[in-house]
């Protein structure tokens, strides 16, 4: 079992926090959670994780990760809706990674109960 810190910000060893849901052993029961596992899943260059996640409607083909970046840190700025009592919602951050940061406002849904990333908007 890995023990490391989960790369998503939260205190908690990665298998117990997003890995599970990289495993497909669990689903992120909030936008949040899943921003951190989508996050994480940049962080270990899990393309599918990614690609699965994403709304249908919005996804691409395919996703080619750069091997050569490295995140260094997330930071949630902002969150609207995105319970278990919704279907959908935002989550403002910030994802750092060596050399600067992106900063997205980004929409999610639910789709057969699960959520999945539809959008986001870049601010600076």
């Amino acid at each position: 079992m890995t023990t490391r810190t989960c790369p998503c910000g939260l205190p908690e060893p990665y298998d117990s926090c997003c890995g599970r849901f990289h495993a497909g052993t669990s689903s992120a029961p909030t936008a949040e959670a899943l921003m951190r596992s989508r996050y994480s899943a940049f962080v270990q260059g899990d393309a599918g994780y990614l690609l699965r996640t994403w709304h249908p409607r919005t996804r691409p083909a395919r996703l080619e990760l750069d091997p050569g970046m490295r995140w260094t840190g997330l930071e949630i700025l902002d969150t609207a809706q995105g319970t278990a009592f919704h279907t959908t919602g935002t989550v403002t951050f910030r994802a750092s990674y060596r050399g600067g940061s992106l900063h997205e406002r980004s929409r999610f849904e639910r789709v057969d109960g699960a959520w999945v990333y539809v959008d986001g908007e870049f601010s600076e």
